[in-house]
């Protein structure tokens, strides 16, 4: 064979051995840009903001925030899988993307085989709240409320299989308790019709439920997790009224992917590990409803699968499905 062949072979050897140490050691050189499946303006977008101002004055390169929504991040996770896996390309991945394969005929990724998980960012809680007219108290009343009165009761959700629904749905069968549900265009209008006595009870999101529970327009009878909430100590959880097994909940974190260099992940997780417990980065994030939580990528791998088992079970019990 030629010798000129050989030459170019090595080289291209040598090249491949050293390009991801020499990548990590250098990274990043140049923008990240993070896919983020929603408009601008809202929650994920703020907490992209607040941590990548932080990565930029650690680091001297911007972090770039890519809006790519529709179809419940699908379309953001679809561009992700498409992008190579250097760390300049990383994915905002919401509750919403291990619900998705569940909801959808065909998603445009695998939870298992196209993601390199970086790790948790927050996870944020959703309130059971009432109207103030509903005569009870506490989620047990709610329960004996709604078994005397079978089908009488009805709940608002922001949206045929969003959170809200889902979580409803499953409160249903745990108590054995029919209501029916009344689906609103987002949260402002599921809210709205609470506060206006069109619903009795819904699942809100804590920093939409938050400010209208201190006014007293809606009373909070749990927190939908296990264990009590951080920004919520003073209200019940799931778990303490009886609902041992009730434990969902909103989160989002941070996914590269499939093939990042580890030591590419392992520095973008260190970092913003690091910056999520910062005091003013949990200030900033509890003003949003939500709890700073960084995870080990190892961890945030097992979360993930954790968290698609446990919102499989949610939407079968719901029955949702979006074509």
């Amino acid at each position: 064979m030629p010798r000129s062949w050989w030459r170019a072979f090595f080289l291209v050897v040598l090249l491949s051995l050293g390009v991801g140490v020499a990548h990590a050691d250098n990274y990043p050189s140049r923008p990240i840009r993070v896919l983020l499946g929603f408009p601008p303006g809202g929650g994920g977008e703020i907490q992209l903001r607040l941590i990548g101002q932080k990565l930029t004055e650690r680091w001297g390169q911007p972090v770039i925030i890519d809006n790519r929504p529709g179809a419940g991040s699908n379309i953001a996770a679809g561009e992700l899988v498409k992008a190579a896996p250097d760390g300049y390309t990383l994915l905002y991945m919401p509750a919403a993307l291990v619900v998705n394969p569940w909801l959808y005929p065909k998603v445009p990724y695998d939870l298992a085989r196209d993601f390199t998980p970086v790790t948790l960012l927050t996870t944020f809680p959703l309130v059971l709240v009432v109207r103030p007219g509903l005569p009870v108290r506490d989620v047990a009343e709610l329960v004996a409320l709604a078994r005397a009165k079978p089908g009488v009761l009805n709940y608002a959700s922001f949206g045929n299989a969003s959170p809200a629904h889902l979580a409803a749905e499953t409160f249903k069968r745990q108590a054995g308790i029919d209501a029916v549900h009344i689906p609103y265009k987002g949260g402002g209008p599921a809210q709205a019709a609470l506060l206006a006595g069109e619903v009795d009870f819904m699942f809100d999101t804590a920093v939409s439920a938050i400010p209208n529970i201190k006014a007293g327009r809606t009373r909070a009878l749990a927190v939908s997790t296990r264990d009590r909430s951080p920004l919520l100590p003073q209200i019940p959880s799931m778990g303490e009224s009886g609902f041992k097994a009730f434990d969902l909940y909103g989160w989002a974190g941070l996914v590269g992917p499939a093939g990042m260099p580890p030591e590419i992940v392992a520095r973008l997780q260190r970092e913003i590990a690091q910056i999520l417990g910062a005091p003013d980065v949990a200030e900033r994030l509890a003003a949003l409803g939500a709890e700073p939580r960084a995870m080990t990528p190892d961890e945030f791998r097992q979360f993930i699968a954790a968290e698609a088992a446990k919102w499989r079970r949610a939407v079968e019990v719901s029955g949702a499905k979006i074509d």
